[in-house]
């Protein structure tokens, strides 16, 4: 087995393809036809954007996980000339793969709306940390096997003051703004809220089904977001990849966990070395594509 599919195989137990919304496209989505040499770096990124590209090319990258998939609708060409084209035909003569988990990533157990759904119990003040008394449930019934579900509902012990939510949110994130929208009428300063539906990325319809009071994602449409005020909930919306980019912190730590948990069970001593050599980066370039100013 090569090394590209030993870390396709990682990815599929931390994540399973068959999570996945049916519309996604996911998996190994380009498989380069040779494996770059003196290259033992895989690298994560939400976004395969031309800077993250350069910065695979400039280190010893052999695989790239995209969390948001490279190729999502048919292509009737490759050519330099188109930017993302240009950057798959450079990865592949380079001996880079790519791979995307995207949306099984959100709905397994302990992904993406779990991380999301977590960060909104920890209330941090003056340095001192507060977790409140929460359980978390799924938007719907759970997906095939119990291994997910999709997005995630918190529901707090006591009712909580929705200026708590936001704060934590923003905490947990590491933004200093964030867009909000009242229900007509509401004073938010007195506010307080019982559950909060969560959904990474653009989950304006999925947190819409949730009969929560507050809905969190990352972006939704004007008209979404005045029917959810016009409804009596609250919006909290963070900026589509700052509701996911968060997450690469412990989907590097998993991988690390997993492939040197398969270099040590591994019978080819070849396949074993070179499964101990691996590292996992987090990509120094992706970021949110816009900015306050």
């Amino acid at each position: 087995m090569s090394i590209v599919r030993a870390v396709c195989n990682v990815m599929e137990r931390i994540a399973p393809l068959r999570l996945a919304e049916k519309w996604d496209n996911v998996g190994l989505l380009l498989e380069s036809p040779q494996i770059r040499q003196k290259a033992n770096r895989v690298l994560l990124t939400i976004d395969l954007t031309p800077e993250v590209t350069e910065e695979a090319l400039s280190t010893p990258t052999f695989y790239i996980i995209a969390y948001h998939p490279t190729l999502f609708k048919p292509l009737s060409s490759l050519t330099l000339s188109n930017p993302l084209q240009q950057t798959l035909l450079r990865c592949a003569a380079a001996g880079i793969s790519i791979y995307s988990p995207h949306t099984a990533l959100d709905s397994v157990t302990n992904g993406i709306n779990d991380w999301l759904a977590e960060g909104c119990s920890i209330y941090v003040q003056d340095g001192n940390k507060k977790i409140y008394a929460s359980q978390t449930s799924y938007i719907g019934e759970p997906l095939e096997g119990g291994l997910g579900g999709h997005g995630r509902v918190v529901r707090y012990a006591t009712p909580i003051s929705v200026k708590k939510v936001e704060s934590m949110v923003k905490f947990w994130l590491k933004l200093d703004h964030i867009q909000v929208a009242y229900p007509c009428g509401l004073n938010p300063e007195e506010k307080t809220v019982t559950t909060v539906a969560v959904g990474a990325g653009s989950a304006g319809s999925l947190v819409a089904g949730s009969g929560a009071d507050v809905w969190l994602t990352g972006e939704m449409s004007h008209h979404e977001v005045l029917a959810a005020v016009a409804s009596g909930h609250t919006v909290i919306l963070c900026g589509h990849t700052n509701t996911e980019r968060g997450y690469l912190r412990r989907l590097a730590r998993k991988l690390r966990e997993e492939i040197a948990a398969d270099g040590e069970q591994e019978a080819d001593p070849a396949m074993a070395q070179t499964l101990e050599s691996l590292e996992v980066v987090i990509s120094e370039k992706d970021k949110h594509p816009l900015e306050l100013v």
